[in-house]
């Protein structure tokens, strides 16, 4: 070999030297290098893969509350909590309530201001209303996924877990505790008398009036509803406290419903423009 070609051998085996030290410094081979990225360590990879969920809006939802202070609750009388347009209204098991509220993100805010009725109850239910209405008003942050809700303080303990209610109407019965007697009034049902109203899977509305037993179609979406005329039984009542008069005006009642709500264990039927026209209790 001549000297020059010596020379160019070894000016070829630095560079491949060179190339080689650089790899090793970088901790693999030349090849390896090419178009790869930076391995990340577990907690960058934990970050990259971590979804952050919000919980679901809260307007137009209704719930049951299932326990108050990690403790069960009285299930006779349910306690009951609505979201409609910037409000939040429902039953503490004794009084209806009313209040504003505020949700910035999963921020909750309830006003100090809770507006109620001043019905008297046995005392075991008027503490709950009363521990109750504290949590609503302690409650700094929430968590929703639509079938579960809980309110929780700021340190992040729950006060208060609900449950989504149900709308359903098929498959339900109940018993009425008050009607429009067609006076511009609701009025309590007659001493001594039950009225009740069974909602069939079949589209079927049936039950007793009082007196005679009836039977009619019905229809419900979402929260409206339609009532079609009644067909009954033709017997005569002794009717001391007017249980005739009462049943003709419930029957009647039912026509007008346009809109229903169920709340725990609590049916309001209501007018087209809003009036109540009956008001029943759940049986099943």
């Amino acid at each position: 070999m001549t000297r020059k070609g010596l020379m160019a051998v070894l000016a070829v085996g630095a560079l491949v030297a060179l190339a080689g030290l650089a790899c090793a410094r970088q901790g693999g081979t030349p090849e390896a290098q090419v178009g790869t990225q930076p391995t990340p360590v577990p907690d960058q990879q934990a970050r990259a893969t971590e979804v952050v969920t919000q919980p679901i809006p809260l307007n137009d939802t209704s719930w049951v509350m299932v326990t108050l202070n990690s403790q069960s609750v009285i299930s006779e009388r349910p306690v009951t909590l609505n979201f409609e347009n910037g409000k939040i209204n429902g039953t503490d098991g004794c009084n209806r309530y009313s209040a504003s509220y505020t949700v910035n993100g999963a921020r909750f805010t309830a006003s100090k201001e809770i507006i109620t009725t001043t019905m008297a109850c046995p005392e075991p239910i008027m503490q709950q209303a009363a521990a109750y209405t504290t949590a609503l008003t302690q409650a700094a942050t929430y968590n929703s996924d639509g079938r579960q809700l809980r309110l929780l303080d700021a340190s992040g303990k729950t006060l208060a877990a609900f449950t989504a209610q149900s709308g359903k109407l098929s498959g339900t019965s109940w018993v009425l505790t008050g009607y429009n007697n067609g006076k511009q009034a609701v009025v309590s049902v007659a001493i001594g008398s039950k009225l009740t109203a069974d909602f069939g899977a079949d589209g079927k509305l049936s039950g007793s009036a009082g007196c005679n037993n009836y039977t009619a179609t019905y229809e419900a979406s979402e929260k409206s509803i339609k009532i079609g005329p009644s067909a009954s039984t033709r017997k005569m009542c002794a009717d001391p406290a007017g249980v005739m008069e009462q049943e003709t005006q419930y029957l009647k009642t039912l026509e007008t419903a346009a809109t229903y709500r169920v709340e725990g264990n609590r049916l309001e039927l209501r007018t087209a423009n809003g009036a109540l026209a009956a008001t029943f209790e759940k049986v099943r």
